[in-house]
C-alpha cells in the first residue's frame, strides 16, 4: 500500500517543557505547579518528578542533532512560563530567553521548523498563589502579558504559536478530579477554569495579531484535545448521547473559536453553572485562530446513560459524567496501548471529519498522535513494531480523512522522547526515541528510523 500526501503536509514531532526539560531551578528558573505537585507524596507514580527530566535543558543540542539524524522538518515544543518569568509577571528571566534563543536557533540552523507552544500546563507557582490560577480573573491578562514577552524576543524566528495545549485537561484533570496540578477537586470549578483558558487564548491572540503579526508574518492557533466517541448503538438516544459526549469534550472550547459561545447542549444541561461570555469577550475569541490544533489518541463508545452513568474512567470521560449523561465502553476487540487507550484508526478519520462539517472545513493540524509500549533497546536496538503498526494504521485514517476532503496541513508524532509522563511518572514511553532512565541515552527507535525512511517519502 502506497499512499501519498500533500507535498505541503507538516511532518513533525512534538514535546514540553517540564515533561523533557529538567534544570527545574536553574538559572533564575521559578517553581511552576508542576514542581509543586510532584513535590506531594502519591500524587504522581513512583514520586517521579520532571527535576531532571531528559535534561533536555543542558542537552537541546544533542537532541536537536538527534531530531536532524531522523529526519524531522518540523519541532513542537513548548516554553516554560516560569523559567522566562519567574514570578510569573514582573521581571523576564534573561538565562530562560538565552535558552529558547539557543534552541530556536539550533532548530533552524537543523533546517527544522519550530513550532512553539506557550502554556503546556507548568503554570508559574506564585500566580496560583497570588492569582488562584486558572480560576482567578487576573489569569489571562498575565497570560497575555506573557505571551507579549515571546512574542517580542522569539517572533523573529517563530512563526508558528499555539497558546495553549489541550485546555480540558487543565480544567478537568486539574480542577475537576485532581490528578493533575494543582490537584483540585469540584464539579464546578473545571468549568471556571475552562472559561479563563479561552479568554487567556483569545487575548494571546489579539496581542500577536495587534502587535506583532503584521510585522512577523506568523500564525497563531490553540491546539485542543479529543478522542472519538462513536455510538455504541445506532438508537437515536445512543447518536445523541455521543454527539453530547463529544460537545462536552472538543466543542467546550472549539465552538466559543469558530462559533462564538459554548455549545447549546453544555448552556442549557449546566446553567449558571457555565460562566457566560460578555459580548466584548464573545468579539475577542470569535475567529482567534489561524489554524485547528488538535491532539487525538483514542476512541471510545457513547451510550445514553440518563438513568444513570459512570462517565467511563477519569483520562476517557469528556468532561463531568453527571453532566452528561453519558456511559462509555470500549470493545474488547480493540488492540490497547500501556495507556490502556484502545487503537481504533478510523476514530481518528471520523473526528477529522467530524471537525471539517462543525468548523467549515478549518486547516487542521495533529499536533500530537501516539502511543505507549513498554520498548526498552537490546543491545542498543528496539524492536517497536506495536508503535510502527501503530503510526500506520493512524496515518492511513489521516490520508482516507484528506481524500474525503479534509483540510489537513500537518502531523507531529508524540513524543520525540520517552519522558516525564505527568501522574503516570516515567512508567510510559511514548518517545520515537528511548531515553534510558538513569543514564539518559538517546537511543532512536525503529519507529523513528520508520519516520526517516517512510514518512518523510510521503507514503505508507
Amino acid at each position: 500500500m502506497n499512499k501519498q500526501f500533500p507535498a505541503t503536509v507538516v511532518w513533525g514531532s512534538a514535546t514540553s517543557s517540564y515533561q523533557i526539560e529538567g534544570g527545574w531551578n536553574a538559572d533564575g528558573k521559578g517553581p511552576s505547579i508542576w514542581d509543586v505537585f510532584c513535590m506531594i507524596p502519591g500524587k504522581v507514580q513512583d514520586n517521579d518528578n520532571g527535576n531532571v527530566a531528559c535534561d533536555h535543558y543542558h542537552r537541546f543540542r544533542e537532541d536537536v542533532a538527534l531530531m536532524k539524524s531522523l529526519g524531522l522538518k518540523a519541532y513542537r515544543f513548548s516554553i516554560s512560563w516560569p523559567r522566562v518569568l519567574p514570578a510569573g509577571q514582573g521581571a523576564v528571566n534573561q538565562a530562560g530567553i538565552d535558552f529558547y534563543n539557543a534552541l530556536i536557533d539550533a532548530l533552524l540552523e537543523a533546517d527544522i521548523e519550530p513550532w512553539v507552544t506557550l502554556y503546556h500546563w507548568d503554570l508559574p507557582a506564585a500566580l496560583e498563589f497570588e492569582m488562584d490560577g486558572w480560576l482567578g480573573e487576573e489569569i489571562s491578562d498575565a497570560f497575555a502579558a506573557y505571551a507579549d514577552v515571546c512574542f517580542r524576543h522569539f517572533g523573529d524566528r517563530v512563526k508558528n504559536w499555539i497558546t495553549i495545549n489541550e485546555a480540558w485537561v487543565v480544567a478537568i484533570l486539574g480542577y475537576g478530579h485532581g490528578v493533575f496540578a494543582p490537584g483540585k477537586k469540584s464539579k464546578d470549578l473545571p468549568y471556571r477554569a475552562g472559561h479563563n483558558l479561552i479568554k487567556a487564548h483569545a487575548k494571546a491572540v489579539d496581542v500577536y495579531r495587534k502587535k506583532y503579526q503584521p510585522e512577523q508574518g506568523g500564525k497563531i492557533g490553540i491546539t485542543n484535545n479529543c478522542d472519538w466517541r462513536e455510538p455504541l448503538t445506532d438508537s437515536p438516544a445512543d447518536r445523541a448521547a455521543a454527539e453530547r459526549a463529544l460537545e462536552f469534550f472538543l466543542a467546550w472550547f472549539a465552538d466559543p473559536i469558530y462559533k462564538g459561545d459554548y455549545p447549546a447542549c453544555m448552556k442549557e444541561r449546566l446553567g449558571e453553572r457555565l460562566p457566560a461570555f460578555t459580548p466584548e469577550e464573545q468579539e475577542l475569541i470569535r475567529g482567534s485562530s489561524d489554524f485547528f490544533g488538535l491532539n487525538h489518541y483514542t476512541t471510545m463508545y457513547a451510550a445514553d446513560a440518563t438513568h444513570g452513568s459512570d462517565g467511563g474512567s477519569v483520562y476517557g470521560n469528556g468532561g463531568l459524567s453527571e453532566d452528561q449523561d453519558v456511559n462509555l465502553s470500549i470493545s474488547p476487540d480493540w488492540a490497547m496501548t500501556d495507556m490502556q487507550w484502545a487503537i481504533v484508526p478510523w476514530g481518528c478519520r471520523k473526528l477529522l471529519e467530524w471537525i471539517a462539517a462543525r468548523y467549515d472545513n478549518p486547516p487542521v493540524y495533529i499536533t500530537e498522535n501516539g502511543c505507549a509500549f513498554d520498548q526498552t533497546p537490546i543491545d542498543g536496538q528496539v524492536d517497536d513494531r506495536d508503535r510502527i503498526a501503530f503510526f500506520e494504521g493512524y496515518l492511513a485514517a489521516v490520508h482516507e480523512a484528506i481524500e474525503h476532503g479534509v483540510n489537513m496541513k500537518g502531523y507531529f508524532i508524540w513524543s520525540l522522547l520517552d519522558n516525564f509522563e505527568w501522574a503516570s511518572g516515567y512508567s510510559k514511553k511514548f518517545g520515537i526515541t528511548h531515553v534510558e532512565a538513569g543514564t539518559l541515552n538517546r537511543v532512536p527507535k525503529a519507529s523513528a528510523l520508520w519516520y526517516r525512511e517512510v514518512i518523510l517519502k510521503n507514503g505508507l
